[in-house]
């Protein structure tokens, strides 16, 4: 019995200090946060050239099955919202040929930038995840997991984004 309330102890504590170390990882607030793209010709993305537009950031991979799951439901948000000054990027850290054929392959119409950074630098733990940013280059939502991005309800959540 003593054995077992050990063990438990030391799960706790393990467990305590695993989460510590993820509240210390740095969020990405603003969309300078996001540093280290590249476009699919090799050439660096400044993401403040977005100010003045709302930014969908889709953090993705080619694995992933609920991200190219949501990929038809994102394309047409984002076709409904590009008169609301929306862009959207879609963000992965694997290689830039994995990337193309996909893109090659697929024929989404979205902009694919690679990370030369991991997802988990930017504090993104799960896949897919999105980060909304407002026309100040502020964040104003993240959304973890696979949504139906052409819902009536979440279209006017990403229009009545200030």
């Amino acid at each position: 019995m003593k054995e077992v309330a050990f063990v438990l102890v030391l799960v706790l504590i393990f467990s305590c200090k695993e989460s510590n170390k993820s509240k210390n990882q740095k969020k990405v607030e603003t969309i300078e946060s996001i540093s280290n793209l590249v476009d699919l010709n090799d050439e660096s993305v400044d993401m403040t050239s977005f100010k003045g537009k709302k930014v969908l950031v889709n953090f993705w991979a080619t694995w992933c099955a609920p991200c190219k799951k949501e990929m038809p439901d994102l394309l047409e948000a984002q076709h409904i919202l590009k008169k609301d000054n929306y862009v959207f990027l879609l963000v992965s850290d694997e290689s830039q040929e994995k990337i193309v054929e996909f893109k090659n392959k697929m024929k989404y119409g979205f902009t694919y930038l690679k990370s030369t950074k991991t997802t988990s630098s930017f504090g993104i733990y799960a896949l897919p995840t999105t980060f909304i940013y407002n026309e100040k280059g502020v964040k104003v939502d993240e959304v973890i997991g696979a949504v139906t991005w052409n819902s009536k309800e979440m279209i006017h959540k990403l229009k009545n984004i200030k």
